[in-house]
């Protein structure tokens, strides 16, 4: 779907700005192609600079209380000063690169519930920014990513939700300030040990950090409780093992430990090394895979937006076509 907006900044008789993506359809570390259309209005217009970014719907969480907010979380200029003649017609492209950790929404052609994401174009004129268009974006997995997320559904797990925290992983390498997870109700067989499975996956080039997050049952004289496990796993790898084996030795190794983030032997099948538990910073919901963790300090990195939440990154028709309001 493509929106053609008129930027507000310049009133009626303005310009307007019509921003069209080859293929809404990406994967982590690949690009999104596209071009930004300009088409003046009835006066000049200086254009100070035209940007593209990608948004999301970003959990928070602090004490007692829970919101969600929008968050510009990667964001490229796709062109610098000019100035637009009336009625002129200008077609800008760009391809804007797609973080190795930006979150999966699709897998297998269906949205995952509770997981947004768009790119925004922002136009900045004199003395105004301009948010005027927002094209919807959907990233699938990688090859790794589907095979561990195929080896869940082979050993039973059903599917819960997915969300985005914001907050870092202490101890593993990471460069967004959110981190997902996609939750699933326990399979049969573990359903006794624990209530529920928290999978976040960290990428980069190199290969991936998958976090579990068992969810332990209380018994009869204990608590429930929550348990962690981190492993690492290659890229080079998705054809080669026996995922469903490989993701129930990590389970079993996982939901065997007990309490708080004590380092232990691995108990993994080879070549799939534990690197003791995460903790993180961003949450304040007590123990567990988002409850170990504190608020971290954000801004912007290399250039990209990190960490602000910007509510009016989406506005009025923008927000409930693609669900950013949505709780």
């Amino acid at each position: 779907m493509v929106f053609k907006k008129m930027l507000s900044a310049f009133g009626v008789g303005g310009p307007t700005v019509d921003t069209v993506l080859a293929n809404p359809n990406t994967r982590p570390g690949l690009t999104l192609d596209g071009q930004v259309n300009l088409v003046g209005g009835e006066a000049p217009a200086a254009i100070e600079q035209i940007a593209v970014g990608l948004v999301t719907r970003v959990e928070v969480e602090g004490g007692d209380s829970e919101y969600a907010g929008i968050m510009e979380f990667h964001r490229m200029p796709v062109s610098g000063a000019f100035e637009l003649a009336p009625k002129q017609q200008l077609s800008i492209p760009f391809q804007l690169p797609v973080p190795w950790e930006t979150p999966i929404t699709d897998v297998y052609g269906q949205r995952l519930h509770g997981m947004t994401m768009g790119l925004r174009t922002e136009v900045a004129v004199a003395r105004a920014v301009d948010k005027s268009d927002l094209d919807q974006v959907a990233v699938h997995p990688l090859p790794v990513h589907e095979r561990i997320l195929e080896a869940f559904a082979q050993l039973g797990f059903r599917f819960k939700g997915a969300d985005l925290e914001r907050g870092h992983i202490l101890g593993v390498r990471q460069t967004l300030p959110f981190y997902q997870e996609i939750e699933f109700f326990a399979a049969p067989q573990y359903a006794q040990s624990v209530n529920e499975v928290e999978l976040t996956f960290v990428t980069s080039q190199q290969g991936i950090d998958v976090i579990l997050e068992c969810g332990k049952r209380g018994g009869l004289l204990s608590a429930g409780h929550d348990v962690f496990g981190r492993y690492t796993v290659s890229h080079a790898d998705a054809d080669r093992v026996d995922w469903a084996q490989v993701v129930d030795g990590w389970l079993k190794e996982t939901i065997s430990r007990y309490g708080g983030l004590r380092a232990q032997g691995s108990g993994a099948p080879p070549g799939y090394p534990t690197h003791g538990y995460p903790t993180r910073q961003g949450h304040g919901r007590g123990p567990g895979m988002g409850g170990i963790v504190a608020g971290a300090a954000l801004g912007a990195v290399g250039g990209m937006v990190a960490g602000e939440m910007v509510e009016d990154a989406v506005e009025g028709d923008f927000a409930e076509d693609w669900g950013f309001g949505e709780e």
